[in-house]
């Protein structure tokens, strides 16, 4: 019998590309806000929580970095991404290698199978809709329950842990995601991490940065295996 566990994907670069809907959307919020679409160009999103996306751009622009503004602009920005979702064309909106069979698995071990995501909750859900995935992830950290990466994954952790009905001592905890933030958010509360080259950084990136394992994509070789603790 496997070790109970609790996996925590996260959403961009890792189990899918939304072909830029996100940063779209934050750039028309700006724009629409304060004529500023250009308010979040001197920084990646890699690894960020949406909240500490609209901090630092509100911060760029002169604006008070208020947490009611910045909880107005993501609303806004909310509707905005829907549009945006809906107008990527297919071919640039993709599932990565692996993905689908890899969550599929994790079911079938009856693993606590959810999402660690600095996307809000609403933002995680219309990225996953589009590629029919949504309904796979019941419960998850997101960037509206903290902002630093780590809190939010601990609080992943936690809901995965009462789904199993268990205490955190005695589940094993996998991170999956595409940059050094969501291994050092794995480390960070003691889990382990598992990191996919499907974004911006290399396998040998990913390993330098203390990710567990680190694998071009799930499909490859011994991935999924890592996964489900079967090596």
């Amino acid at each position: 019998m496997k070790q109970p566990t609790v996996v925590l994907f996260d959403v961009d670069g890792t189990l899918v590309s939304t072909g830029g809907a996100g940063r779209r959307a934050i750039d028309r919020t700006f724009d629409e806000r304060f004529g500023r679409p250009d308010a979040c160009s001197h920084f990646s999103f890699d690894g960020m929580t949406d909240f500490a996306i609209f901090r630092l751009g509100l911060e760029a622009i002169g604006q008070p970095a208020s947490v009611p503004l910045i909880e107005a602009l993501v609303l806004r920005y909310l509707a905005v991404l829907h549009e945006e979702v809906q107008a990527t064309p297919d071919e640039r909106y993709v599932v990565h290698a692996g993905m689908r069979e890899a969550v599929n698995a994790c079911h079938a071990a009856a693993f606590a199978v959810g999402l660690g995501t600095g996307n809000v909750r609403g933002g995680a859900i219309a990225k996953l809709a589009r590629a029919g995935l949504a309904d796979a992830f019941a419960f998850g950290g997101f960037g509206d329950d903290h902002e630093q990466r780590a809190e939010l994954i601990r609080v992943g952790a936690e809901r995965g842990c009462e789904r199993l009905g268990l205490p955190r001592t005695q589940v094993r905890v996998v991170v999956i995601g595409d940059t050094p933030k969501d291994d050092a958010a794995a480390q960070a509360i003691g889990a382990q991490s598992i990191g996919v080259a499907t974004g911006a950084y290399s396998v040998e990136q990913l390993r330098a940065c203390g990710a567990s394992e680190a694998f071009e994509d799930l499909a490859r070789p011994g991935a999924l295996a890592a996964l489900l603790g079967d090596r």
